[in-house]
């Protein structure tokens, strides 16, 4: 441990005596106020860093009514958690732009049993704001919570509509659109899907492309059959679809994750994609570049909508006016696999 600076623990009359003006300037300067006059901040900084002195949070908090920290709250299992790439990349994202602020966070993973203490946790003062991502038609709650405290959604809550839930998503509607109709173009004409939760908006959003782009080319839409996200759950909704219709000849699956379960299954049956089966996908993460073959896919900037959520709540944290309704765009990475 280092050797405390002569004189004693560094304190604020300290660190107020060392750059020679009073204590309540020393306070402004540490809660960031904006009246003190530049050379008092530097002369401030200055002493508290040869003084090595450290502001006391919990007083900080007493002062500005702001604990500094937010939460982002995953209503999964932690197994789902770890073993998804998206819910990293978001991760990242928020991480990265917390970096440069002052703000912590805190991590809860909360499945549907621990639901209720989260909800009492985050109305009990303990962060300034939450990020809620991956939630489900039972997310009621967490909307209801925006009227305690700021949160902003990754993705569109299903209980939006009629709220002012603020949200971060991409138009998952017109990018399955666009993919399905890739398919159309490369001549398929039994196309399927493996949708997402039906209790999840990417799930229902990302099924709803998938029909208008088969109606609009005057093709049935009778075959869909829904995954959880998982390789696992891909497995099992493609060996539904071929006990249906083995004639499927395209396939839009929700997630890179499901197409991989997908793939072994046509694998299993002799199938060769693109030669038997054109394949499209969604997400741009390493099961959809390391799959063989590697899957042409809707790429989400998954980095940067977790730098958009936690933008758009520190805004709202601050007072400041935000759009309830941020739209990130998406892109289509060919891999010839249609």
């Amino acid at each position: 441990m280092a050797p405390e600076p002569p004189g004693g623990p560094p304190t604020l009359e300290r660190v107020a005596a060392v750059a020679g003006v009073s204590r309540s300037t020393v306070s402004r300067v540490v809660n960031g106020s904006p009246k003190v006059a530049p050379a008092a901040v530097e002369a401030v900084h200055r002493a508290i860093e040869d003084l090595g002195y450290v502001p006391n949070r919990a007083a900080r908090i007493l002062a500005s009514r702001r604990t500094q920290s937010i939460a982002l709250v995953i209503p999964e299992n932690t197994a789902r958690f770890f073993a998804d790439p998206f819910f990293a990349t978001v991760v990242q994202g928020i991480a990265m732009y917390l970096a440069d602020t002052d703000y912590t966070l805190s991590l809860l993973i909360a499945a549907e049993k621990d639901a209720e203490k989260t909800r009492r946790y985050l109305q009990a003062g303990n962060v300034d704001g939450a990020l809620v991502l991956s939630h489900h038609s039972d997310d009621r709650s967490y909307v209801q919570l925006a009227k305690s405290i700021p949160v902003v959604f990754g993705g569109r809550p299903m209980s939006a509509e009629g709220s002012d839930a603020y949200y971060v998503d991409v138009d998952n509607v017109a990018a399955a659109s666009d993919a399905t109709h890739r398919l159309v173009a490369r001549g398929r004409r039994r196309i399927a899907t493996i949708a997402g939760p039906a209790d999840m908006s990417a799930g229902l959003d990302r099924a709803e492309g998938w029909r208008r782009a088969l109606e609009e080319a005057g093709m049935p839409t009778d075959l869909i059959e829904h995954g959880d996200f998982s390789p696992a759950g891909g497995e099992a909704a493609m060996r539904r679809l071929l006990e249906r219709d083995p004639a499927i000849d395209g396939l839009f699956v929700a997630s890179s994750l499901m197409a991989s379960g997908a793939l072994n299954v046509l694998r299993g049956t002799g199938r060769i994609v693109p030669r038997d089966l054109g394949l499209v996908t969604f997400d741009n993460d390493y099961a959809a570049q390391s799959s063989s073959p590697p899957l042409t896919t809707v790429e989400q900037p998954t980095v940067e909508l977790g730098r958009r959520m936690v933008d758009v709540l520190l805004q709202r944290i601050a007072g400041h006016a935000v759009p309830i309704i941020t739209v990130m765009p998406t892109r289509v990475i060919e891999r010839g696999t249609e």
